[in-house]
C-alpha cells in the first residue's frame, strides 16, 4: 500500500512521466481495480494508461501448442517465429509446442486408387488437403505420362501437388470445399463432367454434395483415414501450460478434445472457417476463437499472434 500511495504522490504533484514510468518498471502493479474508489476518475486514467503503456513496452510469454499430425508443423512454426521477431510484434513472444493431435492411416480404398485412375478417363481428380495429395502421389505413375487434370482446394494443397510431380490445374478464389464445388468448371458434353474424389473418410460430403448438385458426376474414395494421436504422460502435463492450441482441421480439434479431457479454456486459432465451426459446436465460446477469413498459412499466422496477445489481455489491467 505504502507503493501505491507514492505512485499517487508523484501523479498528485505532477511528476514528470518519466518519474512515474521509472517507478512502474521498477515493480508492475498487479490490481488498480481497489484504488478507484479512491481516486478521482482522471487520476485512475491516468495511472492505468501509464500501466499499459509500461506493460505495453515489456515481452509478453504465450504457450503455443501445434497440433497437426508429427511433421507437418514446422512451416507454422518457422512463419510464427519470424513474425515474432518483427519489430511490429516486439511484445509477443511465444513458447512453441509440437503436441500432434491426429495421425494418418490407410483408408479402405487406398489399395484401389491406382485402379480407379486407369478405369475410365476422368475429368478432373479432386484433391482437398495436403494428406490427399500425398496419397495421390503414391498412385500417380500409373497417369503420369497422360495426366488427368487436378483441383487443389488451395494454396497448401497445391504446393503439396506440385512437389510430387503433379500438375494442377485448377485452384478456387477461397480454400473451401464448398468454393471448390461452386467454382470447377463444368464441362460442355454429351457425358456429365465426372470427378474422381480421393479423400479422408472422415471427410464431411460438402465437396461430393456440390458437385453433384450442379451436374457433375462424383466418384469418391475413402483413401486415408484420420485418427486421434495417443499422447504419452510427458505431452499431456505439457498440454496443462498451453494458452493458445493452433488447429488445422476439425479432426485435430476433437483429437485435443480427447487427449486433454475437453480443454475448451484455450484460445483457438484456426486455419480457416471449418475449424472455426467445430471449435464452436464443441464448446468454445466465440471471444476464445479465432481465424482468417481466407484460409492459409499467413492468415494463420496473423490470427495466432492475435490470439496470443487475447491470452494476455485478459489478465492485463
Amino acid at each position: 500500500m505504502v507503493k501505491y500511495t507514492f505512485l499517487l504522490l508523484l501523479v498528485f504533484l505532477g511528476s514528470s512521466d518519466e518519474y512515474v514510468r521509472a517507478f512502474l518498471s521498477s515493480s508492475k502493479p498487479v490490481i488498480l481495480s481497489a484504488m478507484t474508489t479512491m481516486m478521482s476518475p482522471l487520476i485512475t486514467t491516468t495511472l492505468r494508461s501509464m500501466v499499459n503503456n509500461n506493460a505495453a513496452t515489456e515481452s509478453k510469454v504465450t504457450f503455443l501448442a501445434l497440433t497437426r499430425e508429427d511433421g507437418k508443423n514446422e512451416k507454422l512454426r518457422l512463419q510464427l517465429e519470424k513474425n515474432c521477431d518483427n519489430t511490429t510484434n516486439r511484445t509477443v513472444e511465444v513458447e512453441v509446442f509440437e503436441l500432434p493431435c491426429i495421425e494418418h492411416g490407410d483408408g479402405p480404398d487406398y489399395t484401389i486408387l491406382a485402379s480407379t485412375l486407369l478405369s475410365k478417363r476422368w475429368d478432373y481428380v479432386a484433391i482437398t488437403s495436403p494428406e490427399a495429395a500425398k496419397v495421390l502421389g503414391l498412385a500417380w505413375d500409373v497417369v503420369r505420362s497422360n495426366p488427368i487434370p487436378v483441383a487443389a482446394v488451395g494454396k497448401a494443397t497445391e504446393s503439396s501437388l506440385r512437389d510430387l510431380g503433379i500438375p494442377v490445374t485448377f485452384v478456387p478464389s477461397k480454400s473451401t470445399a464448398a468454393t471448390l464445388a461452386n467454382e470447377l468448371e463444368l464441362l460442355d458434353g454429351e457425358q456429365p463432367t465426372s470427378v474422381l474424389y480421393p479423400a479422408s473418410a472422415k471427410a464431411k460430403n460438402v465437396l461430393e454434395n456440390g458437385l453433384v448438385s450442379r451436374g457433375f458426376t462424383v466418384k469418391r474414395l475413402n483413401t486415408y483415414d484420420t485418427v486421434t494421436a495417443a499422447w504419452r504422460d510427458d505431452q499431456k502435463a505439457l498440454s496443462e501450460k498451453v494458452q493458445v492450441a493452433c488447429f488445422g482441421s476439425p479432426s485435430a480439434v476433437k483429437g485435443w478434445l480427447k487427449n486433454t479431457k475437453n480443454n475448451t479454456q484455450v484460445f483457438a486459432a484456426c486455419i480457416g472457417h471449418t475449424s472455426a465451426s467445430a471449435c464452436r459446436e464443441l464448446g468454445w465460446t466465440d471471444d476464445k476463437i479465432f481465424f482468417p477469413e481466407t484460409p492459409g498459412l499467413d492468415g494463420w499466422v496473423e490470427k495466432t499472434l492475435e490470439a496470443a496477445r487475447s491470452v494476455h489481455s485478459e489478465i492485463d489491467l
